[in-house]
């Protein structure tokens, strides 16, 4: 069909995106860990978090609006275009204003200052080009993917210029002021839209809207309170450490589903009037996620000791199990991933709203639990717990809002987590038989056990695939790609 192979191009695209987003992001951090301290990105995730809380106020989401309403007309981007200067301004205006405030909640004098200045980046956002939502929602993510790259090579460019000159948290600071304003010019270089002052469509805008904010609180409850819990009871630091942990451990969830993610959303919105398709495409597409982001999680979480003593240094030793655990949890979310666009696409954004009430009222004590008890890893802990055991019923509502039977699902992604535990325990077995002690050693082992794990994975996922008499899905789509399937369907002899 013609929508799933505009998916299929732009799924790629925009993995092609966040690949590479991630190698230039990855690069970046690992420079900056070399040149900065713990305390210098728990500091900035500090002011992230106050920012993140303050626009939320805003967070509409009127470009997912904008995707969603095929019928939408140029008085909706004016009217979303508006909006977004307006909320950008406000934010931009509190912010300044909760300044003092915050520093003394997180007893931090420094942290005033560096809230004076980002307090641009909201008013900076807010000003850019509302057109560039085309890209996404008529499919042409090639065009999104330069837009996206461009913006990345500018701030890894900015931030490391900065830290290499200034050696503190101001590299980070003055970097996201001059990187937002940077794109926000590309923004209008890169698209002939150009947006005029309107409210005209608000009605249209907010009838939706309204339940992506209430989702999107939710979501930041869920996904970015433990940076309130831990800065609050375990400092600038373990703050720290926990953020870089938690950015590496889900790179696979961050870098390849969410692009996935992107590419697909404006795909399910048009074919949302036809369930049956919409349902043999959701479930393809999580078979794919299963198959590239269990290796990737699991791999990442055997390995975690040598991440941190070559990219990240002595300074990170104390991350490596938290790299480890929340690693995990990255897979868990991984396989969730794709609900969240079938059920925006479907309008049912009460059932997300519900599902994401549910996960932050058991989340939040659970992490303020952990850390209490055992610090930054007890949090890591509790954030594991959680998503293990509110999968499943995660899942139960989003199949009843598709009419999904479990066993479609179960189908497309048993034979990823299986090889995927395969691999671990080989991957194991073979660092904890293998002592290395200089650099060129550890980098050497690190080598030999992605080999390994790649191609113990990749066998294994094979195998399991013939023995169930090769049926369609994820293996078959990706041998089709690389035009191979005839072979691993012959016959055993």
């Amino acid at each position: 069909m013609e929508i799933g192979a505009r998916m299929a191009r732009g799924a790629m695209w925009m993995v092609a995106w966040r690949v590479a987003d991630r190698t230039l992001g990855l690069a970046s951090t690992i420079v900056l860990a070399r040149l900065l301290v713990p305390a210098d990105f728990g500091l900035v995730a500090m002011a992230m978090s106050v920012i993140a809380v303050l626009e939320l106020l805003s967070a509409f989401s009127f470009d997912t609006a904008l995707i969603q309403n095929q019928r939408a007309e140029r008085r909706h981007y004016d009217t979303a275009w508006t909006l977004g200067v307006m909320f950008g301004l406000f934010n931009a205006l509190v912010l300044v204003a909760l300044a003092v405030p915050a520093s003394r909640f997180y007893a931090e004098p420094r942290l005033d200052a560096v809230l004076y200045c980002l307090a641009a980046t909201s008013l900076l956002g807010g000003i850019a080009n509302i057109g560039t939502v085309a890209f996404r929602k008529e499919l042409q993510l090639g065009r999104e993917f330069r837009f996206q790259v461009a913006k990345k090579v500018i701030m890894v460019t900015v931030t490391i210029t900065l830290a290499i000159l200034f050696r503190s948290y101001w590299a980070l600071v003055i970097a996201a002021v001059v990187s937002s304003g940077l794109g926000m010019i590309i923004s209008y270089a890169m698209h002939p839209y150009r947006p005029w002052f309107s409210l005209a469509g608000w009605h249209d805008l907010f009838h939706f809207s309204k339940w992506l904010l209430i989702t999107n609180f939710l979501n930041f409850l869920h996904q970015r309170s433990v940076d309130f819990i831990i800065g609050k009871i375990s400092g600038a630091r373990s703050l720290g450490l926990y953020n870089i942990a938690y950015e590496i451990s889900n790179l696979p969830s961050t870098e390849l589903v969410a692009p996935i993610t992107r590419a697909t959303f404006p795909g399910y919105a048009k074919i949302s009037v036809e369930p049956a398709v919409l349902r043999v495409m959701f479930v393809k597409i999580t078979g794919v996620i299963a198959l590239i982001t269990v290796p990737a999680g699991v791999g990442l979480a055997a390995t975690s000791d040598l991440i941190v003593a070559l990219a990240l240094g002595r300074n990170w030793v104390d991350a490596s199990p938290l790299i480890a655990l929340l690693a995990f949890c990255g897979v868990i979310y991984s396989l969730q991933s794709n609900s969240g666009a079938v059920l925006v696409a479907l309008g049912k954004l009460p059932a997300l709203a519900g599902i994401l009430a549910i996960q932050a009222a058991i989340l939040i004590p659970a992490l303020v639990w952990g850390a209490h008890e055992a610090g930054v890893r007890g949090a890591a802990v509790a954030t594991l717990v959680v998503a293990l055991g509110l999968a499943p019923f995660a899942l139960t509502l989003v199949f009843r809002a598709m009419d999904l039977r479990y066993s479609e699902f179960l189908a497309a992604i048993w034979r990823p987590l299986v090889a995927g535990a395969i691999m671990y325990a080989v991957v194991e077995l073979a660092q904890r038989s293998w002592r290395v002690d200089t650099f060129l050693e550890q980098l050497q082992q690190a080598l030999a056990l992605v080999t390994l794990g790649a191609v113990v994975y990749a066998s294994a996922v094979l195998a399991l695939w013939r023995l169930a008499s090769c049926p369609a899905g994820a293996e078959e789509y990706v041998l089709e790609k690389l035009q191979i399937t005839r072979i691993f369907r012959r016959p055993f002899k």
